[in-house]
């Protein structure tokens, strides 16, 4: 059975296109957003974007979303 997270972090990002996420202010802390196959995405830091980004599946973005849209994060 194939780890997803694994697949995940194996994805290549070199051609990945990031836009701002929608909720970032305007005040330069920015973060970035890249959609994944399988409805993934990666998040980055714009001040930082040689650094790793974290990497949900669809399942964990959509729970990220739904605390964030609640107000829990």
């Amino acid at each position: 059975m194939k780890d997803p997270k694994a697949e995940l972090y194996a994805e290549e990002l070199s051609g990945a296109r990031w836009r701002k996420a929608s909720a970032s202010a305007g005040e330069n802390d920015c973060v970035e957003v890249a959609e994944l196959p399988r409805g993934a995405r990666a998040v980055r830091d714009s001040k930082n974007p040689e650094r790793d980004p974290l990497r949900f599946t669809a399942s964990e973005w959509a729970a990220f979303r739904a605390g964030v849209i609640a107000g829990e994060l």
